[in-house]
């Protein structure tokens, strides 16, 4: 099989690459160049995309004996993950930017690329495993290493990517063994540090990159009731379960401390309360998508209504039971969730089992049953049902 091996220039992909060599695929490596700044260079372990990456990504292809190509995306990576990441936290929400490139670029910008010269497969180093059901049908599934799984940043893949996505760290027990499997290979990234936060703010300085952005305005702080209880220089700056950096006017009649439960960019106000009021009960997602097919209830009312919106306003599916996570790493919670057609628009409607605490729009949430990624959505609501934010001013 022809494959096109994903080098990031880090020690996961490198040990991936090389498994696919070992496996007997005819493999070649191509790193995405996706900084518009190709003189960056590495802050510590912050980032993935810098010329230091590719240079360790073509010593890698080189000590793996196979060919290595560079590919610039930066232009799509910047209006698909970037712009996209500073217009969602112009308009109140929490994005994902890491779901956004796997959406939007490492998989389709890639994997047509790919496919259109004649790869098979797309292989990449992340940690989570494809299987096979009965009839064929590939299905996503978390990775033996619980504590490195990436299966929640990989629910965006649809069905028909799944079918060209390789993942061989799938069944790798540990984080280690994947470095003493470099260093074993004479891999140069085997003691390489993990890039972490977000890779194009190079300081993890977000509040100060997004100031730079985004225009901030003063407005009012306003409590659960719609009362002011203080000022800010920029909602946008907030973001949902913050407690420090409030500076708040007016203590708490209760004294104890207050914590952001929602923002509202177009009123320019920042909502505090209690920390009670953080734990949500429903959460409605949008952009829904499902990895592999959609479970049998969502497909019959895929079915039945055939064109969105054909089945009325309120078209929904059947309640199923799964579990939910939001972070990375995340503890999932159970929830019974269904789907919608709500005026020609998909909907995901979670109804949590047990609340989930300091969840804000614009996150992901991700479905799961057992080890098996069902689908995700973007969250457009998230609503603790002891509080309704419509009262609040």
């Amino acid at each position: 099989m022809k494959v096109l091996a994903a080098m990031s220039g880090g020690v996961d992909s490198a040990v991936a690459g090389a498994r696919a060599v070992d496996a007997g695929h005819d493999v070649v490596g191509g790193h995405l160049a996706l900084s518009r700044m190709p003189g960056t260079l590495r802050t510590g372990s912050r980032g993935c995309c810098t010329i230091e990456d590719s240079r360790d990504a073509w010593r890698a292809c080189d000590i793996l004996g196979i060919p290595y190509y560079v590919w610039d995306f930066s232009e799509r990576f910047k209006e698909d993950v970037v712009d996209d990441f500073i217009a969602e936290y112009a308009a109140g929400h929490t994005p994902n930017p890491c779901m956004r490139c796997n959406e939007r670029i490492k998989f389709p910008a890639l994997l047509e690329k790919a496919l259109a010269l004649g790869f098979d497969a797309v292989c990449t180093g992340h940690y989570a495993k494809v299987i096979e059901d009965g009839q064929g049908n590939r299905e996503l599934h978390r990775a033996a290493d619980w504590a490195k799984d990436q299966s929640d940043v990989l629910g965006v893949l649809t069905h028909e990517q799944l079918k060209h996505s390789m993942f061989p760290l799938a069944d790798t027990p540990s984080k280690a063994e994947v470095r003493a499997e470099a260093a074993r290979r004479g891999l140069s990234v085997a003691n390489k540090p993990d890039s972490h936060d977000i890779c194009f703010i190079a300081d993890g300085d977000t509040r100060g990159w997004l100031a730079e952005k985004i225009e901030m305005e003063p407005g009012e702080i306003v409590d659960e009731t719609g009362a002011v209880v203080g000022g800010h220089d920029g909602a946008n700056a907030f973001t949902v379960g913050q407690r420090r950096g409030l500076k708040l006017g007016r203590p708490a009649a209760v004294g104890k401390p207050r914590f952001v439960l929602e923002i509202r960019p177009k009123e320019n106000k920042v909502v505090v309360g209690p920390e009670a009021l953080l734990a949500v009960d429903q959460m409605r997602g949008i952009k829904v998508s499902w990895a592999g097919l959609p479970v049998a209830e969502v497909a019959a009312l895929l079915d039945a209504a055939g064109t969105p919106g054909a089945g009325g306003d309120a078209a929904r599916s059947a309640a199923f039971d799964c579990m939910v996570q939001v972070r990375a790493h995340g503890d999932p919670v159970p929830a019974q969730a269904w789907e919608e057609l709500v005026g020609g628009r998909q909907q995901l409607v979670l109804a949590l089992v047990e609340p989930m605490r300091g969840v804000a729009p614009g996150q992901t949430m991700v479905l799961y049953q057992g080890t098996r990624v069902l689908g995700q959505a973007t969250i457009d609501s998230a609503r603790s049902l002891a509080w309704d934010p419509a009262g609040a001013g």
